[in-house]
């Protein structure tokens, strides 16, 4: 095993992205591209198991990979690339749904949740968890930092590798998840027991990573809080104030004890307008970042590009064991499994 751990987590381009997946996936990133050899994934594939707009998927590419360097990610400590650009997920995708049960796919909270709120549902839909797992495990990953509601899905990746090793042979490492202690999972301002999402939040409800600054101070003064005028970090009986602890914690770096103790004696209203400031300090220098980065589309193309070749190098060795250990004759000398011709964007 290397000395330092092999990292991998990725995330879908379509979608505002919120201060939630900032909390629960950008911040997680920069903070571990270095306590390990790190791979970050923009899952361009799993975006098109619902209805989605082709030319939205390619600029929201873009969006989130100009996203992903703002938060802090460095191309040179960090490998950062596309889905689609590395041929061997679709592939591992496939050869693990063998392995995969389906009965755990159709117990995943998930594919129940979104079913529910479409006429169609895809086959895409119903086995993403599987290629969710080729992800990860085509790596040789030991650490997956992901949002809490990812849960499930890093529990059916460990699953599979499990059952393929001991089927086939010793062949994936069983990942761990890393979940935030703080901001795994941030909630609605509007409806402060239920995430924020990107889908299934109102306007008011979601802080997004390019609201402008009076924008998101609006939302927080605007946010749902509870009963009683007491601030104390309780999310059973006042999740509301303790989404707005947690978020200024994330925000600020102070723990949350610290935060509670200075507003124990405030207003409901002066704790929504501090949350608010920290949120806008915080995201003020990512936005600026961001509109850079994403004005020079070539160069973020070429990052990319240099991300999914690292990519290809890395995952190329499993995909060839993948395939020799279930039993696929071998190509003819001079070629190899999952060779693919590059591709761009």
């Amino acid at each position: 095993m290397a000395d330092k751990p092999r990292v991998f987590s990725g995330i879908q381009p379509t979608g505002r992205k919120t201060l939630g997946n900032y909390s629960g996936g950008f911040r997680q990133y920069v903070q571990t591209q270095d306590a390990g050899d790190a791979f970050f994934c923009i899952v361009d594939l799993h975006s098109i198991t619902v209805e989605y707009d082709p030319a939205d998927l390619r600029s929201s590419t873009l969006d989130l990979a100009a996203t992903l360097f703002a938060t802090g990610l460095d191309a040179e400590r960090s490998t950062v690339f596309c889905q689609s650009h590395v041929t061997a997920h679709a592939e591992a995708a496939w050869l693990l749904s063998a392995v995969a049960s389906y009965g755990q796919l159709g117990r995943m909270t998930q594919f129940k949740e979104k079913s529910d709120r479409h006429d169609f549902v895809s086959a895409g839909l119903f086995t993403y968890p599987v290629l969710m797992a080729g992800d990860i495990l085509l790596y040789q990953t030991d650490l997956v930092p992901i949002g809490d509601d990812q849960r499930q899905h890093l529990e059916l990746a460990r699953d599979i590798a499990e059952r393929f090793n001991f089927r086939y042979g010793e062949t994936f490492r069983v990942p761990d998840g890393q979940f935030p202690s703080v901001g795994g999972r941030i909630m609605d301002l509007q409806d402060p027991t239920s995430k924020m999402s990107t889908t299934l939040s109102s306007e008011q409800g979601a802080i997004y990573m390019n609201d402008p600054p009076d924008a998101i101070r609006k939302k927080f003064k605007s946010a749902v809080t509870d009963s009683g005028r007491e601030v104390r970090y309780d999310p059973a009986e006042k999740p509301g104030v303790s989404n707005l602890l947690e978020i200024m914690s994330v925000a600020t770096g102070e723990p949350i004890d610290a935060l509670a103790k200075r507003f124990a004696s405030a207003g409901y209203g002066d704790l929504k307008e501090a949350v608010g400031e920290s949120v806008v300090e915080l995201l003020t220098p990512i936005q600026e970042r961001f509109k850079q980065l994403r004005a020079d589309e070539r160069a973020l193309q070429h990052l990319l590009a240099m991300g999914a070749e690292k990519a290809r190098r890395a995952s190329e060795p499993t995909l060839e064991q993948m395939y020799e250990r279930m039993g696929f004759a071998k190509p003819e000398a001079g070629r190899h499994f999952g060779a693919a011709r590059p591709r761009g964007l």
